[in-house]
């Protein structure tokens, strides 16, 4: 019989303890410092609260957590993982960062055949042919919310709209999400470096554009910093603003009513309705005393698939093939917060994508749901995958 030795106290405080007699080992990466630390913290937060809300344990077995700070740098990012698989002997990855730290860990994870899970990004190179068994996108696959903010974009009519994103992969496919279904023309397309926190010399472009709209991707403290630059230069209010990942749960407390009227494109947010979100929001703001963000939303979802699918092995995850195929069938057995939701051929999900914005609440802001142009979508490269 399997030692069952709860490391919830452990878990909870994002401690090592217990974990050499844990049955389940988990390890966590995300940028947990700098302009990105929100993100990361979130969905670590989310995740921890799954698991504590299962009193410490993951598909009945006793779960221990070791989390690590990737930095945003992937040579950091790999060699974390490295730390976790190799020498820690994790059963599971969780997190994995932005896509470009992401990436860097795909080669040394695929070899490795331990299970991850990605709960940010959705990277198109793993979506397509280069597919795996045991790697999995939580959140979705990275054009998933600007195909949406493309066919809003083109709903509301905007003839002519200025992109901009960071200058790495996830920025590239961004955008080109946002233009797979929008048919008006692009003013511009600007890629400034990752982690930029003077944007004057793009909102003079803007201006000089003279755009109908612009289109957004500046994450964490990117995105704050542009939106009080926007709104500093008179740009807000007079320019519709579309974004993903920029003005969510992480930023909007920074921003406040500087960001009103903003526009962003995601798969859920604190605004959402539902029985499993409701329950999410109230577990949340109770354990954390702040609102969840998407972030959160889904690191709190990975922590469920988890335990059903670990469940569905009665705790044995000792077969990586059998782990991962675990993983993909509990996609459509968990509750998410999010609604539907299932895993494609591909590993990447099926679900719907929203517009919220951000509007006035009393003398505050929130955000408020206003379309959902795509509903169960599969992303646009699953056709590639040799996956069944």
């Amino acid at each position: 019989m399997k030692k069952i030795h709860s490391v919830l106290v452990a878990a909870a405080c994002g401690l090592w303890i217990g974990a050499a007699h844990a049955d389940i080992k988990v390890g966590f990466t995300a940028p947990l410092s700098g302009p990105a630390g929100a993100i990361g913290q979130d969905q670590y937060d989310g995740f921890m609260l799954a698991i504590e809300r299962l009193q410490g344990r993951l598909g009945g077995q006793s779960a221990a957590v070791l989390k690590e700070d990737d930095q945003l740098k992937p040579e950091v990012g790999l060699q974390a993982a490295r730390k976790l698989i190799e020498k820690e002997k994790v059963d599971v990855l969780v997190g994995l960062g932005y896509t470009n730290v992401f990436m860097a860990m795909a080669p040394l994870v695929t070899q490795s055949g331990v299970v991850a899970i990605g709960t940010n990004a959705g990277p198109q190179a793993v979506a397509g042919a280069g597919c795996k068994a045991n790697i999995f996108a939580m959140t979705g696959q990275n054009d998933g919310p600007s195909e949406a903010m493309g066919m809003y974009a083109q709903q509301k009519r905007y003839d002519r709209t200025f992109l901009l994103a960071p200058n790495y992969q996830a920025g590239k496919e961004m955008l080109a999400g946002f233009k797979r279904h929008y048919k008006g023309s692009v003013a511009d397309e600007v890629y400034p470096p990752l982690n930029q926190s003077d944007f004057s010399a793009e909102i003079a472009q803007i201006q000089a554009a003279r755009p109908d709209a612009l289109f957004i991707f500046l994450p964490g403290g990117m995105g704050i910093n542009f939106i009080k630059q926007m709104k500093q230069a008179g740009l807000l209010g007079r320019v519709p603003v579309m974004s993903v990942f920029t003005v969510d749960g992480t930023t909007l407390p920074a921003l406040k009513q500087q960001a009103e009227g903003v526009l962003a494109g995601a798969m859920w947010d604190a605004a959402s309705d539902g029985k499993e979100a409701a329950e999410f929001k109230q577990a949340f703001a109770a354990r954390y005393k702040r609102i969840p963000s998407l972030y959160a939303a889904v690191g709190y979802d990975a922590g469920n698939l988890l335990n059903v699918a670990i469940a569905r092995l009665n705790g044995n995850v000792s077969d990586k093939v059998a782990f991962a195929a675990a993983v993909k069938a509990a996609g459509s057995e968990f509750r998410s917060v999010r609604g539907a939701f299932r895993f494609n051929t591909n590993n990447m999900p099926v679900q719907d994508y929203h517009v919220y914005q951000v509007v006035k609440a009393g003398t505050d802001v929130t955000m408020a749901q206003v379309a959902t142009p795509v509903k169960a979508h599969p992303d646009s490269y699953h056709a590639q995958c040799s996956l069944k």
